[in-house]
């Protein structure tokens, strides 16, 4: 049965479509209620999903009905199944790949390098008759342009904003009110292709497609995925379905041009309704890197993960060890990304303001340090050459940490309060200095101020090759570790709570700390390791059995966010790295349990209610499953 497009659809209703450029979530009434055209960045051409005025293209039974759906495969080409009292339709929906071999060598292509930007709708009935509602109502811009339709051979023109999209539509419409709309009886047998082209101003409109082409299409995007699947070793650990489909999702969100994967393919979905906490999520952020190259790699994506691992070198490349390093990055490897909120738009259940851009890449976040440090450590072993570029850059990230780590700072939650001394980014700075002194020998690291020649080497009028051994460059990078180190121990370890702090200051919880063992900086049986998990887990723990990130009412924002996905795998992760797998499979088991009927998950789930909030799907909760899947794979031996 229809539902009021205005009280906002669950988050968890809504199916992922992606070409590797931007990406469409899809109701399972079969309306697409969120589209952005041409990058994942750009403004939504269908915003429904955060205003009903703000756009959508709708394909569903006129009356009651009942639906179910699923992916084809390992693919996000979606099938949703419409039962009524007189039939059954099938909907089949895409953004088209484009081919996966080159017609004329024979070659095979990258995956999505020639997206041709179209939508592939086809339906068809199989059962009885079924009548149709079809409404095409863009709204270019956010919701701020209503286009003109006009009429072309095999369908319609929509002109309005920077994009022009031609419909390819085998039916008469009506034009009314920014729609164009129809009714129509579909019978057994009979099948109906639709699709959307998009072009820029300055380009010749594209036409309208055949049904040949349109069914073309929609097989070379079934023939992508599943070969870009099958070339990729299926999961030997616990919930294989669950692994396969996250490895997939990551993939999804990935923008092909650059390799970058972003957070989310949202904006604004909130954190906790009506509270203000909504963010803009697609961009990448370096806290993800190491996350992400470690899923990627151990779910044998390994040149995945060395694109990712190069995107992010390339987009972050400065070397200013005084200056803090930005935090997050355009698609396209953009610096600039200021946020504004755009006041036309009602939001999610009438959760404002709507947000475009993101703050936070002005904000000093110590912890990226490790985290690209320790992403190249993850991506080493599977690279055969790091340019001088590269090599100069990770030299100054290992500076930078050296240098920065006393610093307070705003953490990895990236809270708008105050700065302090988190405990996380001294860690990860910890993290920082520790791959450096041990792969020093990669990055190469030069002749420069760090060295240190004893008095027979100053003697010598030529240097040997020896001489120039890293042992000898690093001596700075050591010692700040060692001193980091001393730091964490002595000010983060809370005795009178018996677990590791958020922050130096006070004795209130982060549930990042779970990390601790995973990072190395103490073994998984070292006693105030095993306290910190069981006191997180006493702490943080929601009645689900969800980690909240930090207690609440530290972060300087209004309303209580809910529970997140991500640090229950850490749990599970953290108890496989304690030795205690039956716990370690329970907490994960109950974070896999937030992914919908086709495996996508939100960052954060409702406490109360039990539902998705946050950005859609989450990169984050992905990666979260991944690694905590090997984790206690890899503890069981």
């Amino acid at each position: 049965m229809a539902t009021d497009p205005a009280a906002g659809r669950p988050i968890g209703d809504y199916a992922l479509l992606s070409d590797r450029r931007c990406a469409a979530l899809v109701s399972s009434e079969g309306s697409i209620d969120w589209f952005c055209r041409p990058r994942f960045d750009s403004p939504a051409v269908y915003g429904r999903l955060l205003d009903p005025d703000a756009g959508h293209w709708s394909i569903r039974p006129s009356g009651e009905f009942r639906s179910e759906r699923a992916y084809i495969g390992d693919t996000f080409v979606l099938r949703t199944v419409f039962t009524t009292d007189t039939g059954t339709a099938h909907l089949i929906d895409a953004l088209a790949l484009g081919p996966s071999i080159e017609a004329e060598t024979g070659v095979r292509l990258k995956l999505a390098s020639r997206a041709p930007r179209a939508t592939l709708r086809v339906l068809e009935c199989t059962e009885g008759e079924v009548s149709i509602d079809f409404e095409f109502r863009p709204r270019p811009e956010y919701g701020l342009v209503s286009p003109v339709f006009t009429n072309v051979p095999g369908g319609i023109l929509a002109t309005g904003g920077p994009v022009r999209f031609v419909l390819t539509c085998p039916v008469p419409l009506d034009f009314s009110g920014g729609s164009a709309t129809a009714r129509f009886v579909l019978h057994r047998g009979e099948k109906l292709r639709f699709a959307t082209q998009s072009a820029g101003l300055a380009d010749d409109p594209p036409t309208a497609w055949t049904p040949e082409a349109v069914d073309a299409a929609l097989e070379e995007t079934l023939v992508g995925w599943q070969s870009w699947a099958d070339a990729h070793p299926l999961w030997d650990g616990p919930l294989p379905h669950l692994v396969r489909r996250s490895v997939l999702v990551l993939e999804a969100l990935r923008y092909q041009p650059t390799g970058a994967i972003v957070a989310a393919p949202t904006t604004s979905l909130p954190e906790a309704i009506g509270a203000g906490r909504n963010w803009d999520y697609r961009y990448v952020w370096i806290r993800d890197a190491s996350f992400t190259i470690q899923a990627l790699a151990a779910a044998g994506s390994t040149d995945e993960a060395i694109k990712f691992f190069e995107f992010i070198t390339r987009a972050a490349a400065q070397y200013h060890p005084q200056n803090p390093l930005q935090i997050m990055f355009g698609i396209g490897g953009e610096h600039e990304l200021s946020e504004r909120e755009l006041g036309h738009m009602s939001g999610w259940r009438g959760s404002r303001p709507v947000r475009i851009g993101n703050a936070a890449w002005l904000q000093p976040q110590l912890d990226v340090y490790g985290e690209l440090l320790d992403a190249a450590w993850q991506v080493w072993p599977h690279l055969t050459h790091l340019d001088a570029t590269a090599r100069r850059f990770l030299t100054g990230v290992a500076d930078a940490a050296a240098d920065q780590w006393g610093r307070p700072d705003q953490g990895i939650w990236e809270m708008r309060g105050p700065p302090r001394h988190y405990t996380y980014s001294k860690l990860m700075c910890w993290v920082a200095l520790d791959r450096a002194v041990k792969h020093a020998e990669v990055i190469e690291v030069e002749q420069r101020d760090a060295m240190i020649f004893g008095p027979d080497i100053l003697a010598s009028k030529e240097l040997a090759p020896e001489d120039f051994a890293p042992v000898k460059l690093i001596p700075g990078w050591a010692a700040a570790r060692d001193r980091v180190r001393e730091a964490i121990e002595e000010h983060a370890w809370k005795p009178g709570i018996g677990a590791f702090g958020a922050a130096f200051d006070g004795e209130d919880l982060d549930a990042s700390l779970l990390l601790l063992p995973a990072v190395g900086f103490l073994p998984g049986d070292d006693p105030r390791i095993i306290s910190t998990v069981d006191v997180i887990a006493e702490r943080l723990r929601d009645a689900r059995g969800l980690i909240l990130r930090y207690e609440p009412g530290i972060d300087g924002l209004d309303g209580e966010e809910g529970s997140f996905v991500m640090c229950t795998f850490w749990l599970a992760q953290a108890y496989a790295l304690t030795g205690r797998p039956e716990l370690a499979l329970k907490a994960f088991h109950e974070a896999a349990a937030c992914a919908n009927d086709l495996g996508l998950m939100s960052e954060e789930i409702d406490t109360a209610t039990g539902e998705m909030l946050g950005n859609y799907p989450q990169a984050f909760s992905h990666i979260g499953l991944i690694n905590a899947a090997v984790a206690i794979r890899d503890a069981a031996g």
